[in-house]
This record gives structure tokens, sequence and C-alpha cells, in this order.
């Protein structure tokens, strides 16, 4: 049965997406970093072009990782860290939702007898914890 992204889906989505790209990493790092850069820039010290640089700042900013903002005739890109709350929650739900299966298994495992929990390693000719 397939359900329609969550609005918080999409928006993980987006994020890892922009994320999934080394390039993008390292330029909404190096924004975090050193602050608004232009393209030309933040191209200066890379095996890209400008308007490659621009693609993946345009892929940051379209997932909300980056804005930009026309300064004369530059064009400022500054990273919007905010927008990481986001991956950061899900990231502790998730982490939350394992501890607690964790916790019930080795509670389970804690209530079986010990015959039943050696048994598997006798079956395969293994030798169970001691």
């Amino acid at each position: 049965m397939n359900r329609a992204p969550s609005p918080t889906s999409t928006v993980l989505d987006d994020l890892f997406g922009a994320l999934a790209d080394p390039t993008r990493r390292a330029l909404f790092t190096r924004l975090l970093h050193d602050g608004p850069q232009t393209a030309t820039v933040l191209a200066a010290d890379r095996a890209l072009s400008r308007q490659a640089v621009v693609k993946h700042l345009q892929a940051l900013a379209a997932s909300g990782l980056a804005s930009s903002e026309r300064v004369g005739r530059e064009v400022r890109y500054v990273a919007t860290p905010e927008r990481l709350t986001a991956v950061v929650a899900w990231l502790v739900e998730s982490s939350g939702q394992w501890d607690r299966r964790i916790e019930r298994l080795l509670g389970r495992v804690g209530a079986m007898p010990e015959a039943q929990i050696d048994a598997p390693h006798q079956q395969r000719g293994t030798v169970g914890p001691e």
C-alpha cells in the first residue's frame, strides 16, 4: 500500500537529497565556516566552473539549506543551517524507536531460559556465549 508522503518526509527527502552530493556538502560546510560567498569565490579553489557551483548552490537553496542575496552586481550565498533541525528531529525520533526496540529485545532474551538461548548454537555446532 502506497501512502502519500507526509510534509516531513518531503522535507527530509529534499534535505538528504541536497546533502547526498559531496560537492554540495563541501559548499555548505564552507558557507557555514566562512560566511556569505559568491559563486566565483567558491569556484576558485575547485575543479568546477562557476556555473557548476551555481547549480549546486541552487540545489542547496531549493532544499532550504542556503539562500542568496544580491549585493550590487554580486550574488552572495549564505548557509541556512536552521533547516537541519528537521534532520536532527528525525534522527532523534528514529534513534528513540531503535532504543525502545532493543530494550524490548533484551527484555525478551533476558526472560528466556538459558537452555533456549544456547539451543541455536548447539544445533549449528557452534559454541554459545560463556
